[in-house]
């Protein structure tokens, strides 16, 4: 519990983490009302409204059809959450599995692993995803299944060199000598020491998730257009963008601070759980403020 609470207190003492965390929390609060409520109907057309400037009723301004920007950012983040949070339970399960047979296993098995893992990693996520949206028609399915895949592999990759060093650690040693098991061990022991460099992959991925949906819907293998989409709404405004260059403005930022927040929160999360860094912060409380040398005559 003490070791928990001194988590969460670094975690809120990191500036950058804590306004990682509020823009993620807002993301998801506004993704949570607007399955209720929005100022428009976000499909919503009022020609006598097109292009309207930022200002009452219209917070943030029309588009070319009337739609509200305001109401079509508030849907467009259920959009984002979805494929965020979906692309990181798929990586997350996936970066497990490849992670754990890459490193716990028969070396045969392990060699295997370790060549998929290159083959699979040679491949970008986006042409994977553009490729599957080719076949299958555009959905956030697919980028959802493509960038958890794609992130997948590359948590694996990080993962299976930590989950091998922290194998030959005394406690897990010890762990295997009182009887866990091989999966008991995986849960209790060695999981918990590479969680570090897990959080900040799972970070990236879901960083990466938001951009590859919003660059997909961009080009049209992403979001159908029936779906609220931050990428659908900003390639609709971008062929106006010397007209009415503020429209442009919000969903791009939007997709920016989404993306800037994931990274930073990725980055706080790994600075509050990392048990090296928990040493040495306790190593130097013990040792106390730091002496200057005696300069000697």
């Amino acid at each position: 519990m003490t070791r928990r609470r001194s988590a969460l207190h670094r975690l809120l003492t990191n500036a950058p983490g804590v306004f990682g965390l509020v823009v993620i929390a807002v993301i998801l609060a506004t993704a949570l009302v607007s399955l209720f409520w929005t100022p428009f109907d976000p499909r919503a057309t009022d020609v006598a409204a097109r292009w309207a400037p930022p200002g009452w009723p219209h917070l943030l301004g029309t588009d070319l059809t009337g739609r509200d920007i305001l109401s079509l950012l508030m849907a467009g983040a259920r959009t984002t959450v979805l494929v965020a949070v979906g692309s990181g339970l798929v990586a997350t399960a996936v970066g497990v599995v490849l992670g754990a047979l890459g490193a716990l296993t028969a070396r045969v098995v392990r060699e295997t692993v370790a060549v998929l893992v290159d083959i699979l990693i040679a491949f970008p996520v986006l042409v994977i995803a553009m490729l599957i949206s080719t076949v299958r028609g555009g959905s956030l399915w697919v980028v959802v299944w493509a960038v958890g895949i794609g992130f997948g592999v590359n948590v694996a990759r990080v993962t299976r060199p930590e989950l091998r060093r922290v194998q030959q650690s005394d406690f897990v040693v010890a762990g295997r000598a009182s009887g866990l098991t091989p999966a008991q061990n995986l849960v209790q022991h060695l999981l918990p020491n590479v969680a570090p460099v897990f959080i900040v992959q799972l970070s990236w991925a879901m960083a990466t998730a938001v951009l590859a949906e919003a660059g997909l819907s961009y080009l049209g293998f992403g979001a159908s257009v029936v779906d609220p989409s931050w990428g659908i709404l900003l390639a609709d405004l971008q062929r106006y963008i010397q007209v009415h260059p503020l429209s442009v403005v919000w969903p791009g930022l939007a997709i920016t601070v989404t993306v800037l927040a994931f990274n930073l929160l990725g980055d706080a999360l790994r600075d509050a759980t990392d048990p090296t860094l928990r040493g040495a912060s306790r190593r130097a409380r013990r040792a106390g403020p730091a002496r200057l040398p005696e300069v000697t005559a």
